[in-house]
């Protein structure tokens, strides 16, 4: 198999279908599905391999992979993690500190100075870059370069930016994590994670636990995500030239305060990005004037933007981040656009037209 491709043979599926099978007859290294993978699983997992440099393991879901690594901890183990972060990660780390498995740091994305102190001592080193949703970029060639504990494990969660955005693995890290429901799959239709890991042994060992805990993917899941991976390229590059547009607009727009997107010189960590990524990807976080009723009516009355969680689609989606449990500490009016690949005019009439019905006449 090559990049994910079927067999050469005359009459062969140009790409590996869905199989979907628990078992296999006898005779071969393949016999029982939670065991032994498909041939699906495996043609997602060399692809993405291939995209992040790596050998990468699928899991049922950006969490399953998370819960994966994690799991990989000694006893009493430092974890150092972002404090901008998804929101099921923090609760994942904080379950595990009240077992007393683990202790927990939490640094901001862009605090270097923080991140090179953490590495001597930490056992995980857990960075979301850019973060979410505030959208810091860590100074990933420096913090992942800092010699780190042994045994230690220095993973990146590469979902916003992407393998076309950034190479983590590439700049030192052990670990990048993907939910490939976002913008991997790129069609919010399947639920699905990996993990990439630098060397064969962590491979092996993630494997290992997937196997333990009955962590596995779908067939349909990784098949489709397969075919989302063929166009990333595509819509990433059409999103991205979307958004950095967006964001300029949403600057000059009477009624949004701060506008967070990594490629607008203003943006604190603007850069530190600059630096390395390869381009600034297609989620924007902004702020409205008013109050929480007021950005929840710009959701609402949005028609082509679609009021939904979740991102990395080719619909472009907004939500209110305070609005999720877990996330009330963030600005109550602070919203989260996921830029999808519709036509940036008709994104711009959408949102300028949201945001003057239902915002105040004049700036806070």
């Amino acid at each position: 198999m090559i990049g994910g491709r079927g067999a050469h043979s005359p009459g062969s599926p140009l790409n590996v279908p869905p199989v979907l099978a628990s078992n296999f007859v006898l005779g071969s290294d393949r016999a029982y599905t939670r065991n032994d993978a498909t041939p699906t699983w495996e043609a997602f997992e060399e692809v993405l391999g291939g995209l992040e440099h790596g050998v990468a393991v699928a899991f049922g879901s950006g969490m399953a992979a998370a819960a994966a690594i994690f799991d990989l901890l000694p006893a009493g183990a430092d974890v150092v993690l972002s404090d901008d972060c998804y929101q099921a990660v923090v609760g994942l780390a904080a379950a595990g500190q009240e077992q007393g498995r683990w202790s927990v740091t939490r640094l901001a994305p862009d605090d270097t100075k923080e991140w090179l102190g953490a590495a001597v001592h930490a056992d995980l080193l857990w960075l979301e870059s850019p973060s979410n949703p505030l959208l810091h970029v860590g100074d990933l060639p420096a913090i992942l370069s800092q010699p780190r504990k042994s045994g230690a494990i220095a993973v990146i969660d590469n979902t916003f930016a992407t393998p076309l955005g950034q190479q983590p693995l590439e700049l030192g890290a052990d670990l990048v994590l993907h939910s490939a429901t976002k913008y991997l799959g790129g069609h919010s239709d399947l639920m699905l994670g990996a993990a990439v890991a630098r060397e064969d042994e962590l491979a092996r060992r993630l494997r290992e636990r997937r196997l333990l805990a009955g962590a596995i993917p779908g067939a349909l899941e990784t098949y489709l995500a397969v075919r989302g991976m063929r166009t990333l390229h595509l819509r990433l590059e059409r999103a991205t030239a979307t958004a950095h547009e967006l964001a300029n607009r949403l600057q000059r727009h009477a009624a949004v305060g701060t506008v967070r997107y990594p490629g607008l010189s203003t943006h604190p960590t603007h850069s530190t990005a600059r630096r390395f990524m390869r381009n600034y990807g297609a989620m924007i976080s902004f702020d409205v004037y008013g109050d929480a009723d007021r950005a929840d009516a710009i959701c609402e009355s949005l028609q082509i933007i679609r009021h939904a969680t979740s991102l990395g689609s080719v619909e472009t989606t907004i939500e209110r981040r305070a609005a999720i449990p877990g996330q009330e500490h963030l600005p109550p009016t602070l919203l989260r656009l996921s830029v999808g690949c519709e036509n940036v005019d008709d994104l711009w009439s959408d949102l300028d037209s949201a945001l003057v019905r239902s915002s105040p006449k004049e700036r806070h």
